[in-house]
């Protein structure tokens, strides 16, 4: 049972919209209760704060809030230490315009291809499309050692875990993807990065989908 006084995230430790969560809290060393909860079995704490029994769901106190971005930026407003947005107004635009096309772009296709009613033939194609997007916008990290970013933000902390579950999702990026490729080596070793996979995300790099 989380105590009251600490932070409280309910977090499927499979999916990539908790890991989001966990790994920006880690980023922030904000102390949290991480409660895993695995698909169909929702706790009755996390029924009564959530109407819809979803998953990541922040509790801070009286506070429940339940969308991932909605959670990522109210860290970002209640731990400002270190930043993950930037502090003028049109950087903190073109950030957010960067967080929805990674979600319309890419983790819409993460979802459908992890969709178990998806049939193998659209997967198939799923991935290819992934693939070569993910392929074809790398050159923009030669340029930051972010996403078009000096600093780490919260698109970051959007896309890495996507690109953590590229071996479950049966997609490995080909040389052409150098960049990327080596944009994914230098985060997945960051301290936080580590701290914020669950055992089953610490799995997932030694598996291939079918």
């Amino acid at each position: 049972m989380a105590a009251t006084n600490r932070l409280a995230c309910y977090s499927d430790p499979a999916d990539h919209y908790s890991h989001r969560v966990r790994f920006v809290l880690a980023e922030k060393g904000v102390s949290v209760d991480i409660i895993d909860v695995e698909p169909g079995h929702c706790p009755i704490k996390l029924a009564e704060v959530n109407p819809y029994s979803s998953v990541p769901t922040l509790v801070d106190r009286d506070l429940a809030l339940y969308e991932p971005n909605v959670i990522t930026e109210y860290l970002e407003e209640r731990y400002p230490h270190p930043p993950l947005l930037p502090v003028y107004p049109v950087a903190r635009a073109n950030t957010r315009l960067l967080m929805h096309r990674v979600q319309r772009d890419w983790c819409a296709l993460v979802d459908r291809i992890g969709d178990s009613r998806t049939s193998d033939s659209v997967r198939l194609q799923l991935r290819k499309e992934l693939r070569e997007s993910l392929t074809g916008v790398s050159p923009i990290f030669a340029e930051m050692p972010y996403f078009m970013s000096e600093e780490i933000s919260l698109v970051d902390c959007c896309l890495l875990p996507i690109l953590w579950r590229l071996p479950r999702l049966g997609i490995e990026l080909p040389s052409a993807a150098k960049p990327m490729l080596d944009y994914m080596e230098r985060n997945f070793a960051r301290a936080a990065f580590q701290a914020s996979l669950s055992a089953v995300e610490r799995d997932m790099r030694q598996e291939r989908s079918s």
